[in-house]
């Protein structure tokens, strides 16, 4: 798939865990790891925005377009 997911580089870099995300954004653990290891076949943009807040990151340093 062209569209990779940098959830967990961003989450490194803020030094969060998954759990710590999850209660931030009120999304499961499951749905989380879904989004976080790129198996997600959709996102809407009210959990992206809940998931930018708690990073303090853009769109942009989540999703990345590859050919």
């Amino acid at each position: 798939m062209p569209i990779i997911v940098n959830l967990d580089v961003m989450m490194a870099k803020r030094k969060m865990s998954l759990n710590e995300l999850s209660e931030k954004v009120d999304l499961t653990l499951s749905n989380l790891s879904i989004l976080k290891t790129g198996k997600a076949k959709a996102v809407r943009f009210s959990t992206l925005e809940a998931i930018c807040e708690a990073l303090d990151c853009q769109p942009a340093d989540i999703l990345e377009y590859r050919k």
